[in-house]
């Protein structure tokens, strides 16, 4: 998979910044490559329901965006970024107390792109990770859209 510029990293980056949502969380960007992109986000109480896991809405929210820019980093310059449909395995409680959110482009197309993305926790300085969950995105390439770029 190719990027269609070799700006593609900071762009994504740039666009990613502009999401209030995702500094809400403390979700950061670890990683990018062409079809691909890795979140971080540390367990927060704030963040919890009621029996202290990481909500499943914010589990879901961060895969949803870490698809999305991995979507994105194919995209043309000017290009917008929406999300058609997600599928979301939950299948481990998120308790941290780090996270870790990786997308990989399955299918990239001109107009609709598919997106595989998985969620894991593990400890800081450990290798050892656990998958929590599992995400499944239709993502949609947006052009001719002002109200809608980046």
């Amino acid at each position: 998979m190719q990027p269609h510029d070799a700006q593609f990293a900071q762009r994504t980056r740039d666009s990613f910044a502009l999401q209030p949502a995702m500094a809400t969380l403390g979700v950061s960007v670890e990683e990018i490559a062409p079809g691909r992109v890795v979140l971080a986000m540390a367990h927060r109480a704030d963040l919890t329901q009621q029996h202290g896991y990481l909500h499943a809405g914010m589990v879901a929210t961060a895969l949803d965006s870490a698809c999305g820019y991995a979507a994105f980093t194919l995209m043309p310059v000017g290009a917008g970024v929406l999300t058609i449909e997600f599928k979301i395995n939950l299948l481990a409680p998120a308790r941290g107390p780090l996270m870790r959110f990786e997308a990989k482009v399955t299918k990239a197309g001109r107009t609709i792109s598919v997106v595989d993305g998985h969620a894991y926790q593990h400890d800081s300085g450990s290798s050892e990770r656990k998958l929590v969950a599992t995400m499944t995105a239709t993502i949609m390439t947006v052009t001719g859209r002002d109200d809608l770029r980046h």
